[in-house]
């Protein structure tokens, strides 16, 4: 156990603690130590400039993060979701890289001097892949070597109230093929038993894997807050290409693993949002809603991981420029009734970057708070705005109308019966807001 102890001892001593965050005892939101209601409420942090993906690490900057930091907080920023990687932190197997626990010292005591909590996520693949082979979800070795990764991680952070809570992966999915089992086709089979059944297995293998993984923290830092960015098609409404494509991480059945639940959105209706006016915001909205509404676990608070969508005085270039340029306002509209719709379901909201990010091949491109050159925009303000609404409250339970139930079975068979189901959720939705 002398790693254990070694690691541990690494602390950052200087720096003004901040208080450890903690569920609340009704399971419906956050609180801190001394029982003060808390809202976490920020952003995922990286640099313009640093590439696509974006190296947070590689290219560290420490004097300009911490610019970054004071910046987010005037702006009501309170946690920053950060992504570590494998070739960083993790990329000889059973070693926590030197130089990156360096570099991840500095980022915590930055966040902590400027009042602001830390959601360390992964280790993922921004930075490129580790020295030893990665496999898959069900792939043991793979899961064996996660495990001590987290052991040691959690073990070094374990005294740092800074750390809000452990991520751990961005958005994952279990593959449709599965060792030698036979894996059915990808093709609608509405109830399918042998379809349920293979959906059912992948559901397991994800369940395995975060109980593995959250143990593996829980083993050295029982007082860890523990989840997972899961993707939004973690619920079967909207499934992205063919039903093969369900991630598998179901989250009434990983939930019991978890300290609360977090979940993804981008409003993917209708092949993306393309503001086009009041009846295809509220698919749009809809279409979340239903998706929050099922990731919601009684006893769980739920943070909306990711959300946001783009706006600037540019037509956007992701995706072969198929999307209409769209104002700063837009944008602040959409972002603003994310939050709204939301706020009751989830207790928490941290919008994709901090800055818009003109590398991008995706919508980060335009999501930020602030343009690449600091400049806040119409969001920004909205944000600033909405931030001091929630501080330091306790967020009553959303008050909806009759909504529709999610046919999960039928949903994991047939791409027709997720569209029947967001049709019948929008005619909910729309006459009874």
């Amino acid at each position: 156990m002398c790693w254990f102890l070694a690691l541990s001892c690494a602390m950052g001593a200087d720096a003004k603690t901040l208080p450890k965050i903690l569920v609340s005892k009704d399971g419906r939101g956050f609180v801190t130590e001394k029982r003060k209601p808390f809202v976490p409420f920020g952003v995922s942090y990286y640099r313009p400039g640093t590439g696509w993906a974006p190296q947070v690490w590689k290219k560290f900057d420490a004097a300009a993060t911490r610019q970054d930091f004071a910046r987010m907080k005037d702006l009501g920023v309170n946690c920053v979701r950060v992504f570590l990687s494998y070739g960083s932190f993790y990329h000889q197997h059973g070693m926590l890289d030197t130089n990156g626990l360096a570099k991840f010292d500095q980022f915590l005591d930055i966040a902590e001097q400027a009042g602001i909590y830390v959601h360390p996520t992964g280790p993922d693949l921004w930075e490129g892949p580790p020295e030893w082979p990665l496999g898959g979800i069900e792939d043991e070795k793979t899961l064996s070597a996660l495990e001590t990764y987290w052991k040691m991680f959690a073990a070094r952070y374990r005294r740092r109230k800074v750390i809000f809570a452990y991520d751990l992966r961005n958005e994952p999915a279990v593959g449709w093929q599965i060792g030698t089992n036979p894996a059915p086709p990808r093709t609608d089979a509405l109830t399918n038993r042998t379809l349920l059944d293979f959906q059912s297995l992948r559901e397991q293998l994800a369940e395995n894997w975060t109980r593995r993984q959250s143990a593996a923290i829980k083993s050295v830092d029982p007082k860890a807050l523990v989840t997972i960015g899961l993707v939004q098609w973690s619920v079967p409404s909207l499934l992205p290409g063919d039903v093969g494509n369900y991630s598998a991480f179901r989250p009434r059945r990983v939930a019991p693993y978890l300290d609360f639940l977090t979940i993804h959105f981008y409003p993917l209706e209708e092949g993306g949002y393309k503001y086009g006016g009041a009846d295809s915001e509220a698919k749009q909205l809809a279409y979340l809603e239903g998706v929050v509404r099922e990731s919601a676990v009684k006893g769980k608070p739920l943070v909306l991981g990711e959300f946001g969508w783009y706006g600037g005085n540019e037509k956007p270039k992701f995706n072969g420029g198929q999307f209409p340029q769209a104002s700063e306002e837009e944008q602040a509209q959409y972002d603003r009734k994310v939050i709204e719709t939301t706020a009751g379901l989830a207790c928490g909201w941290l919008n994709w970057g901090f800055y818009d990010q003109p590398e991008a091949n995706d919508c980060s491109e335009l999501t930020g708070l602030v343009r690449p050159d600091g400049e806040v925009k119409a969001w920004g303000r909205a944000f600033h705005s909405l931030a001091a609404r929630f501080r330091g409250k306790a967020i009553p339970p959303k008050k909806m109308g009759p909504r529709p139930a999610l046919n999960w079975d039928a949903c994991l068979t047939s791409m027709s019966a997720e569209t029947e189901f967001r049709q019948n959720y929008f005619n909910a939705f729309r006459a009874n807001r």
